[in-house]
């Protein structure tokens, strides 16, 4: 019998990341993604078409990832963030910006953790093993920002969890890339792709970063028809480009701004000047 883990997959590089390092060490995976009425809606269209990749790969069913979106239906008229459909502008620049706080949503991995946490349970009740792992793509990059990603929080949730349920002990919390960065996480990615056999740019291409997504409608269509570009200004596209920088490979994610698409070395020296600006 497996190894079972739950994963929160937002679509984006952490959680996705995750997903093929669960897969490398062993673990059967239920990866659960939110639909809460987010501008960047495209990363749940990217979370099930890296599924489908993956599954594609794999013969043996138990090594198959069994993936559901939930809808959150409501809570984007009642959330106050720059990410949620309606909100203000997303900021661009650096994490470390103070602005950065109003991409903040509020409670919202608490909300994620709560829904996952009943999973999990459930899972750890039907095994004999009696036991189920939470895992989350959050990392050292997030806790400035996002109280909610930093381990205060985690163990205080988790104590709750404890406290509001029979039996669950044997659900646990798995967060490898706590205490890493986005150049680590992508590292961890590339190695847990060659230990499955699976294609780097395939992986990464079926993930989205950008919380300012650009959709460019095809010129030849008389329908809505297109394609979803990643801009390379805001802070979470930012921190990606620069990990892959750092890795000396390009994104195989496709790129835009407000004059069309644009080349990786485009985005990659936007990059690349805004961080040498930001450390002076």
């Amino acid at each position: 019998m497996k190894k079972q883990a739950v994963l929160s997959l937002s679509g984006g590089m952490d959680s996705s990341s995750l997903l093929i390092h669960l897969l490398a060490t062993g673990y059967q995976v239920t990866a659960l993604s939110f639909d809460y009425g987010q501008k960047h809606r495209v990363e749940l269209e990217r979370a099930q078409e890296l599924v489908e990749y993956i599954n594609r790969k794999f013969v043996n069913p138990d090594s198959k990832v069994k993936h559901q979106v939930i809808k959150l239906d409501g809570l984007q008229q009642l959330l106050h963030s720059t990410l949620i459909t309606g909100g203000n502008e997303v900021p661009e620049g650096h994490y470390q910006q103070e602005n950065m706080k109003e991409t903040v949503v509020p409670n919202r991995n608490k909300i994620f953790s709560s829904i996952i946490q009943a999973v999990a349970l459930s899972i750890a009740n039907k095994h004999e093993e009696n036991t189920c792992a939470i895992a989350m793509g959050i990392h050292a990059g997030d806790h400035a920002i996002y109280p909610d990603c930093r381990q205060e929080f985690r163990d205080a949730d988790y104590q709750a969890f404890l406290a509001g349920n029979w039996d669950a002990e044997g659900v646990h919390y798995l967060t490898p890339f706590l205490y890493a960065d986005k150049y680590e996480i992508l590292k961890d990615g590339l190695d847990s792709c060659q230990m499955l056999g699976l294609d780097f740019d395939e992986v990464y291409k079926r993930t989205n970063t950008s919380y300012k997504p650009i959709f460019i409608k095809h010129a030849w269509s008389d329908t809505n028809a297109g394609v979803w570009y990643s801009d390379y200004k805001s802070a979470a596209s930012v921190e990606r480009i620069e990990a892959f920088i750092k890795l000396g490979r390009p994104d195989p994610v496709a790129y835009a701004d407000e004059t069309g698409p644009v080349d990786w070395e485009t985005a990659k020296h936007h990059v690349v000047k805004l961080l040498l600006e930001h450390t002076k």
